[in-house]
């Protein structure tokens, strides 16, 4: 691909003096196509989890940035990516989003391939082809590497990545692990919710870490008691005076959102944080991480939401639509009467019907807006709110962290974060020049 932008223009977007961003990255066609080119097709990128997939031939079918593919375990019980598209014409192999399979065959012209993206069929091979078409090397397109974490299935296009586990550090684990150390078993119920937004996927990403919004953005759901009603003094009663923790990890990966209100957030929303008190939870977040409700996102687009287990991807579909994928989660062994109030939360919260949502994705809409005018793209966006204050955590019962009040550290982390992604050329470069976390931490 042409390279519209050098390295130092992009990393000019993103101003660390000011703390500003520059509004062409949401709107800019070039930088959009770099994108998928830098971040989506170098991360690691959710695929799937195990429970989607429990058994060989299982498949689910997702994307890494525009590039459809398919997650299937093979005959040997190992999760495979293959890009989803014919190697003779290009149609799709597959057109269900999840099922069992014990081989993909293209309609068109009937090329059929294993469960490991091998050519095994050919139409014709002895009559038309003469047997001479070698089907070693017209096999699928597959991921440069795929891996799993606590049963979270990533895959990365480039296969001179860094390892998943190097890749997440200590962020993107213990994100994951507010998830996975519910319970022994968490699995993924059926129905991903999907639905479109006319907005650039970053913003929707911003959007996650941003606590200044709720009281002006949500006030029709606190109006109505949605969460019931606030205690004096609580966290839902004045959000912008409540303690919050940030922690910033490498390659753009964050968490930011109150510090300790679990009993608050438990009781008013129904949700059992007794799980926060396993073993194996208690393993895996450490003592300075396990009081809070941060939001965490797994750069570049996977957000670990604390509503009650659930996961959501901002997909991309060009400069201003945004593709919102929601996946929930029960614990196998939890009792069938808690699921009607986790359905609600699912339907009722987030999703294309939820409370929230519908405010948030209006917001983000005229966001992209305000990224396209001639003279409006020429003002930067500010992220300084609190800038250079918090207290600096460095100690033994968790990674690095900032105590502090609402703030825009970690908005203003990912899009820094993104700005390395952006002017790297390669892994190796992206690996000795990305920002260390600690350096935008304040």
């Amino acid at each position: 691909m042409t390279i519209a932008y050098r390295s130092e223009e992009m990393l000019r977007m993103v101003d660390t003096e000011t703390a500003t961003v520059d509004r062409r990255i949401f709107a800019d066609q070039d930088i959009y196509e770099m994108e998928l080119e830098r971040i989506f097709a170098r991360a690691w990128n959710f695929m799937c989890h195990d429970s989607q997939i429990p058994n060989p031939g299982d498949f689910f079918q997702t994307i890494i940035g525009e590039d459809r593919v398919i997650c299937v375990r093979d005959n040997d019980g190992n999760p495979q990516v293959l890009v989803n598209t014919c190697r003779h014409r290009g149609n799709a192999i597959c057109r269900a989003e999840e099922g069992h399979a014990t081989s993909f065959m293209c309609t068109y012209h009937g090329w059929t391939y294993d469960l490991k993206g091998a050519l095994v069929g050919v139409p014709g091979f002895k009559e038309v082809y003469h047997e001479e078409l070698d089907r070693e090397n017209w096999g699928l397109i597959k991921a440069g590497r795929v891996d799993t974490y606590k049963g979270f299935v990533f895959a990365t296009m480039d296969p001179e990545a860094v390892g998943l586990q190097e890749f997440l550090g200590d962020v993107g684990t213990i994100g994951l692990s507010l998830i996975a150390e519910r319970a022994d078993q968490m699995r993924i119920i059926p129905g991903v919710q999907k639905y479109t937004i006319p907005c650039n996927w970053k913003l929707a990403v911003d959007n996650l870490f941003d606590w200044y919004h709720p009281g002006i953005s949500h006030y029709s759901a606190f109006a109505l008691r949605m969460f019931g009603d606030p205690k004096p003094g609580g966290a839902l009663a004045d959000p912008l005076k409540q303690p919050q923790l940030v922690s910033l990890g490498d390659y753009g990966h964050a968490m930011s959102g109150p510090l300790s209100y679990i009993d608050e957030i438990g009781e008013t929303w129904s949700m059992d944080e007794k799980w926060r008190d396993r073993p194996a939870a208690k393993e895996a977040i450490p003592p300075g991480m396990s009081l809070t409700q941060a939001h965490p996102n797994i750069f570049p687009n996977l957000w670990v939401a604390q509503n009650g287990a659930q996961l959501c991807l901002r997909v991309p579909k060009g400069t201003s639509k945004t593709e919102i994928w929601w996946f929930s989660f029960v614990n196998n062994d939890e009792p069938p009467e808690t699921f009607p109030m986790k359905r609600a939360m699912a339907i009722n919260v987030f999703g294309p019907a939820g409370f929230l949502e519908m405010d948030d994705g209006e917001n983000w809409g005229e966001s992209t807006k305000g990224a396209k005018g001639i003279i409006s793209s020429r003002a930067p966006l500010n992220y300084a709110m609190n800038r250079n204050r918090g207290e600096v955590i460095d100690d033994e019962s968790g990674p690095l962290r900032i105590e502090t009040n609402v703030n825009e550290h970690a908005q203003f982390w990912t899009y820094r974060a993104w700005a390395d992604w952006m002017a790297a050329d390669s892994w190796a470069e992206l690996k000795a020049k990305h920002t260390p976390s600690p350096e935008g931490r304040v």
